[in-house]
């Protein structure tokens, strides 16, 4: 008895070029997302060693230090803590202040080389000026809540209500002061990134100079709202410290964007740009005539 051949599996068929154009597209994107991996893995390790390097002595003085604003408000300011663990709470959240601080660097540089292939050459010699005007921006900005914010925010909020009630005398807790000094710092230092972070948007292709203009009325209300979410307390004094310096950043990208926005990194639709500019200038003109009326 003759032995059959085994059957032959079915020729495979040649791929289409949409297939071909799913794959290299499905390979892209897990490039990307293994990029990004590695990317925020070295963003955290340097968190880690930002932290454990500030955590002794540096932490100890710096606390001291954002102290010292509170001494100078009120006569024999002292910080107290009514719970086991509210020393420490408040200490390893000053570290992570000083953490996120040291570390800033390599966040912002590890950001800008996520996107760095989209760039040319020439746009890709400006990739550490960036990180270092970031740096810088960001430690503006906590200087400026330090030395700009804090001091009127606690004259208002502790040192108002000693003066209308003389046998009025705050006993504050560490926990409810760290707290309220890191969050206005740390929300003030990443608000003076805005203007870099608009200039991003319009050298990505998003926004533009002429949008973000049209835009003002909405970037004031923002500001204000904004001012109210990240600030810890609800006075007006500290949610204005902060909301000014926001639209004053916010206007400051708009002349960032406009240097930028001439070359995109992705074309944006001309036609599409050119209807939402019609329209947004029709509504401006429509607004503005309701109001003369």
């Amino acid at each position: 008895m003759a032995v059959q051949p085994p059957p032959q599996a079915p020729a495979a068929e040649d791929p289409t070029p949409d297939d071909e154009a799913g794959s290299s597209r499905a390979l892209t994107i897990l490039g990307h997302l293994q990029e990004l991996r590695y990317r925020a893995m070295i963003s955290a390790g340097a968190l880690v060693v930002g932290i454990a390097v500030s955590l002794w002595p540096l932490t100890g003085w710096f606390i001291d230090f954002l102290a010292e604003p509170g001494r100078n408000e009120v006569d024999n300011f002292e910080l107290i803590f009514t719970e086991p663990l509210e020393y420490w709470t408040s200490y390893f959240r000053v570290s992570l202040l000083l953490g996120i601080t040291i570390s800033m660097p390599v966040h912002i540089y590890q950001l800008l080389a996520f996107v760095s292939p989209g760039l040319t050459w020439n746009e890709r010699k400006w990739l550490y000026p960036i990180v270092i005007a970031a740096t810088v921006a960001f430690l503006g900005g906590a200087a400026f809540a330090y030395y700009i914010e804090l001091p009127p925010a606690l004259k208002f909020l502790i040192g108002q209500p000693s003066n209308i009630t003389e046998d009025l005398n705050p006993f504050i807790k560490i926990g409810s002061y760290i707290d309220f000094v890191t969050r206005l710092i740390l929300a003030t230092a990443l608000v003076f990134e805005l203007p870099l972070v608009v200039m991003g948007l319009a050298k990505i292709g998003i926004v533009t100079s002429k949008k973000l203009l049209g835009w003002w009325r909405y970037a004031i209300i923002g500001a204000f709202v904004g001012a109210a979410i990240v600030t810890p307390s609800i006075d007006p004094v500290t949610q204005s410290l902060v909301a000014g310096p926001i639209i004053v950043l916010y206007f400051l990208g708009i002349v960032l964007a406009k240097l930028v926005e001439g070359s995109p990194m992705f074309a944006r639709d001309s036609a599409n740009d050119s209807a939402n500019d019609s329209t947004n200038d029709s509504t401006n003109d429509s607004t503005n005539d309701s109001a003369s009326d």
